[in-house]
């Protein structure tokens, strides 16, 4: 998408929003007619009645001078009651459209000058609720025979079908009377695709991409067999090679077919950021990843990796490693198989210092493609500009067909590629019928089916990259101004590398953490962001810097109770990053009545709290103390903020209890030793008195109580 809009699209757009209430249908003739765009001409009952009508003539609303065609007309019936016949009158207006804005005038408030001629007229059939019928008309010759080339207005009405609420419904296109001369015309495909992490597509979105419903999948089928110019974005192969061994199957195989693809072809940028927003914002080159190492898993590469030339070419990594698998290169991993170069593609606000700019970061000629609303030429595609190259593309066509290539609705579809040839058409009789250019946007959701007729309905076969840029070169100006506040917010993202990587020394592999913010980064200054897309991407982008750097502290701690001399307290220190982090946690007394470890090491895993503990040493019995807690990391770099802890020191409540307990064990031996030797004196005193009262009374045989007993000899 270009930096500017341009208002050729608003009839589009206004179709997208009628959408909610009345739903635009046709079904297409068998020879496979163009259609037009519909006015809905209903009224809104209680059950939300609406009727549309489509309009098709010629071929994607082209037809030869002098020739017959056919109309496809179709109506629909969106409400839940029954539509009764109806009579369509086709009508035509000999005044030709003049510009691409009379086109737009035209198709978006049905306004254009001259008076309209019937030219057909057809009674349709009753429409069931929620059902099309469609119906075809045939147009004689004569009754185009007096229109030269040019671009007229065509328009359908239907009226006298009953319905809940219906009333006449009118539709508006184009008829587009073609001449010998045409301009030849390429087609210029961006294939992108945006991971939800915002650094790299994962295995389980690239199987899902690829596979048989697939959008990726889609773009290769929609391309194949096109003249399509594909502008590739790197980071999608670099997402399948860092994988190895592990890619799904599906995502492999979508890259052989896209190197095997005969389309020209060149290389955005990574995460198809933005090349003026670099120049504008001062880089000295294009922002790349820092590395795409920290997504490299050695055990997905068991030999050495596919060079640029194919799987079959290696080259060798520097440094060359002595033992395990060879891992590719950043360059190899990023590699598009036969891009052309020095060829950029940013938002079309540029300077006449950017393209300077850009020249140095390609370090040679480059050429730079803009849409022509920020571009004031009269030689088709291909121009220069202050001595450099740059590929202009037809801005009201590009939309059209942005539009035809993102609608999975044929009839729908059909209205945009006529408003694209007639687009086209008018630029080429304004230039000459020098070479034009239609670039799509940046949409990663389009069908095969959509792309592939919304290419092969304008474009030129054999006409793709190299023959616009052999196109004799035509002086031309800018017409925009450079955006300064995308630059900023560049500038701002950018200021945040320092502390990160500051920050990052935590890590064994700062990469881990860089290289993928460098990643949201580029991508967050993406050119296919609208403003409000661009701020909260920008937005984001600070938001997860200020997460990263709050997700190692220590967290608030109660106050500590210390009861001995001698301790390991223990501190929290939590990590909610998904790697481990090395850190060292250092403790400042508030006064000298604790000795306390000064630096304490510590590895923290990944999304845990760890408890690091600190040897600590009493000096006085009691009291309280407030322990600074401070993280750094291993170099010596501050972590978190600090954090105060209090400890009360209850050391001699040691003592006290060593004296209490001791004390309570002298009392219970002693107490003890008082229980024996009292039962003891009872002893002896019960068994003296028994050997008394038996000698009172003269009985030898009783025994005193405690003497053994004597057995009896007999």
């Amino acid at each position: 998408m270009t930096a500017t809009t341009p208002d050729y699209g608003l009839r589009a757009r206004l179709h997208r929003l009628a959408r909610g209430s009345v739903v635009l249908a046709i079904a297409l003739s068998s020879c496979g007619l163009a259609v037009s765009s519909s006015a809905v001409g209903a009224t809104e009952s209680d059950d939300e009645t609406a009727v549309a009508l489509h309009v098709a003539a010629g071929v994607h609303g082209t037809v030869a001078p002098g020739s017959a065609t056919t109309a496809s007309l179709t109506v629909q019936n969106d409400s839940t009651t029954r539509l009764s016949s109806g009579r369509i009158v086709l009508e035509v207006s000999r005044t030709p459209l003049a510009d691409d804005a009379a086109v737009d005038s035209w198709l978006s408030d049905d306004e254009a000058a001259g008076s309209f001629d019937e030219i057909g007229a057809d009674t349709t059939a009753p429409v069931d609720p929620e059902g099309t019928v469609t119906s075809s008309l045939f147009i004689p010759p004569e009754a185009l025979a007096d229109l030269g080339p040019g671009v007229y207005p065509l328009r359908a009405s239907l009226s006298g079908a009953q319905s809940d609420g219906a009333d006449a419904v009118t539709s508006t296109s184009v008829l587009i009377v073609t001449d010998v001369a045409a301009s030849p015309v390429a087609v210029m495909v961006p294939i992108t695709a945006t991971p939800e992490s915002g650094a790299l597509l994962t295995a389980d979105e690239l199987a899902t991409l690829t596979g048989t419903d697939g959008d990726l999948t889609a773009v290769l089928e929609g391309v194949a067999g096109t003249a399509a110019v594909l502008a590739i974005d790197p980071a999608i192969p670099a997402a399948i090679r860092v994988l190895g061994s592990s890619a799904p199957e599906t995502a492999r195989e979508w890259l052989l077919q896209l190197d095997e693809l005969p389309n020209e072809r060149f290389a955005l940028q990574f995460g198809d950021a933005d090349a003026q927003v670099q120049a504008q914002a001062g880089m000295p080159d294009l922002l790349q990843p820092t590395t795409l190492s920290p997504f490299l898993n050695p055990a997905n590469f068991t030999s050495a990796p596919a060079g640029p030339g194919g799987p079959d070419a290696t080259a060798s990594p520097s440094p060359t490693p002595t033992d395990g698998p060879v891992l590719p290169t950043d360059e190899q991993l990023t590699t598009i198989e036969k891009a052309a170069p020095g060829i950029l593609w940013p938002r079309s606000d540029v300077s006449v210092d950017n393209l300077a700019t850009f020249s140095t970061y390609v370090d040679g000629p480059s050429t730079t493609v803009l849409s022509s609303t920020s571009v004031e030429a009269t030689g088709g595609a291909r121009a220069t500009i202050d001595g450099r190259d740059v590929l202009v593309s037809d801005a009201a066509a590009s939309e059209a067909l942005s539009d035809a290539a993102a609608e999975d609705d044929q009839a729908a579809r059909q209205s945009s590629l006529a408003e694209a040839n007639a687009h086209l058409y008018l630029s080429g009789h304004a230039n000459a019928f020098a070479p034009l250019l239609v670039a799509l946007d940046r949409d990663e959701t389009r069908s095969d089916e959509a792309l592939r007729e919304s290419i092969t309905a304008v474009d030129s076969l054999g006409f793709g990259l190299g023959a616009l840029e052999a196109a004799p070169a035509a002086p031309a100006t800018l017409t925009s101004d450079a955006d300064e506040a995308r630059a900023a917010s560049l500038r701002t993202m950018l200021d945040s590398e320092p502390t990160l990587t500051q920050f990052a020394t935590i890590l064994d592999d700062p990469q881990l953490l860089l290289s993928p913010k460098r990643m949201q980064i580029l991508r967050a200054t993406g050119v296919g962001l609208s403003d409000n897309a661009f701020a909260t991407a920008v937005a984001s982008v600070h938001e997860a810097t200020q997460d990263t750097l709050g997700a190692v502290d220590i967290p608030p701690a109660s106050t500590i109770q210390l009861l001995s001399a001698n301790a390991d307290l223990p501190f929290s220190v939590r990590n909610d990053l998904p790697w481990p982090v090395n850190i060292r946690l250092s403790v400042y007394p508030s006064d000298a009545r604790l000795d306390v470890e000064p630096v304490t090491p510590w590895t923290v895993q990944a999304g845990t709290t760890a408890r690091v503990k600190v040897p600590v040493s009493a000096r006085v019995g009691s009291g309280e103390v407030s322990l600074r807690l401070e993280l750094s990391s291993p170099t010596g770099v501050p972590i978190s903020q600090p954090e105060t802890v209090r400890i009360a020191v209850r050391a001699e409540w040691e003592t006290i209890g060593l004296v209490v307990f001791g004390g309570l064990i002298v009392l219970l031996l002693g107490l003890g030793i008082i229980r024996t030797v009292t039962r003891k004196r009872r002893e002896a005193a019960e068994i003296s008195e028994a050997e008394a009262e038996a000698e009172a009374a003269g009985d030898p045989d009783v025994e005193a109580p405690g003497t053994p007993h004597k057995e009896s000899n007999e």
